[in-house]
């Protein structure tokens, strides 16, 4: 069986847009990012770093689906490209 590289359009800024996600929808939700550490079984400083830094800071899958639990949002709403309303 011959193995050949297939192309495929991965966006190189993923866990920027998760971040960003999570923090929109944290927002509209009105929970803070002390709450939302509480509820999710994290350190507030955790939260603040993951949306402080863009995400560079990592997160688990299992605190994203905490996450998704507790703001009431489908998990794939976390990866929709940033859109910038004008």
């Amino acid at each position: 069986m011959t193995k050949f590289k297939r192309n495929f359009d991965f966006d190189d800024n993923i866990i920027e847009t998760i971040a960003y996600n999570v923090i929109k929808y944290r927002k509209i939700s009105g929970i803070t990012q002390e709450q939302l550490a509480v509820d999710i079984g994290v350190s507030p400083e955790f939260i603040r770093k993951f949306e402080s830094t863009k995400g560079s800071e990592g997160l688990s899958l299992l605190s994203l689906y905490k996450i998704s639990i507790v703001l009431g949002i489908s998990i794939d709403k976390f990866f929709d490209k940033i859109t910038i309303d004008q």
